[in-house]
């Protein structure tokens, strides 16, 4: 009697879960919040900076287009080279140019400078952010991932209401 069976081989197992990885979810939401943070905190500033650098409605306008247009028109480059180049890689390039970027604007005196800030903080932006997610979804599998992009989905939205509000006229 021959047999008919045909060996299958066993499934490959997954590597083991980096322990580590909930603690990094909460630092990259951390990051990824004050990206989100800064495009309308700005807003509450805007008098004190009109006063104490003397900047017409025009430049205050661009401080806050600024950083908004290189953070969404960088974000593409951002997600390239965190394929090219490593996501945790670019998402420390990001972190580190968002950082210094916020500090020159913070301590701005002058218009140029502060403009210059603020598209720095948005091109930092635009590589921490792709990184960020990226990071995030290698990092969980299955259930697991629901739930930490439900986490980041949380924080990457926080000035959204939620579906079921509705907003009176």
């Amino acid at each position: 009697m021959s047999s008919t069976r045909s060996h299958t081989p066993p499934a490959p197992s997954a590597p083991p879960a980096d322990p580590r990885r909930w603690a990094m979810l909460g630092v990259v939401c951390a990051a990824q919040f004050m990206l989100i943070l800064d495009v309308t905190v700005v807003n509450v500033a805007l008098p004190d900076m009109a006063a104490d650098l003397g900047l017409g409605r025009s430049t205050l306008t661009w401080a806050v287009t600024a950083y908004t247009l290189c953070f969404g028109g960088l974000m593409l480059l951002g997600g390239r080279l965190g394929d090219a180049l490593g996501a945790r890689r670019t998402l420390v390039a990001g972190l580190a140019l968002f950082t210094a970027a916020s500090l020159v604007a913070g301590l701005a005196e002058t218009a140029p400078v502060l403009l210059g800030g603020r598209i720095a903080q948005g091109a930092g932006a635009a590589l921490l952010s792709p990184a960020a997610l990226s990071l995030v979804t290698t990092a969980f599998h299955g259930a697991e991932r629901n739930k930490a992009l439900g986490v980041w989905a949380a924080v990457a939205a926080p000035d959204r209401p939620p579906a079921s509000c509705s907003v009176a006229p």
